[in-house]
């Protein structure tokens, strides 16, 4: 059985995020690529076009789900733009490509992608995103954090442990 890199998606709200948002999302990129994992987003603007600013700063590779038909629709820092004529379906891919998926902020569309987690029985670490908490998700899959460096530590050792290649 052969290792491979950790995935982590990064979901939040796009036309709808925050410069505060933007910020924590960037870090998060960031702190992702120094971790050596993937960052995998919906390639749009907002909190996935920050997250993947701050993976290229970091150094890391940077995947794109994308819902229209045109590669060139993602933002400047996708390395990997992967399109799915899907439209707001491919949060499904988003989500089931991810070893751990970090929420930041968001709207309808991040509620979506969580409640594909919850799912699929993986682990979503909110940062100043959905108040799940009290709707009763069970906390074993949502962990509300507080920084991204949290969110980031607490989402890779997740990773690791579900990343081993399993053909």
């Amino acid at each position: 059985m052969e290792n491979r890199k950790p995935i982590i998606s990064v979901i939040g709200g796009s036309n709808t995020a925050t410069a505060e948002a933007k910020a924590l999302a960037e870090e998060v990129g960031f702190l992702i690529a120094r971790a050596d994992a993937i960052l995998v987003c919906g390639g749009l603007n907002g909190v996935m076009e920050a997250a993947s600013r701050g993976a290229k700063r970091g150094g890391g590779l940077t995947v794109g789900i994308l819902p229209g038909t045109d590669p060139m629709e993602g933002n400047p820092h996708v390395d990997v733009p992967i399109v799915t004529a899907m439209s707001t379906a491919r949060n499904a891919i988003v989500v089931r490509t991810a070893d751990a998926i970090i929420a930041i902020a968001g709207s309808y569309g991040t509620l979506t992608e969580m409640a594909y987690a919850f799912d699929l029985g993986k682990k979503v670490f909110g940062l100043k995103t959905w108040d799940l908490e009290k709707i009763g998700v069970p906390k074993d899959l949502f962990i509300p954090v507080k920084t991204p460096r949290e969110a980031v530590e607490r989402a890779m050792e997740e990773a690791r442990r579900r990343s081993a290649w399993r053909p």
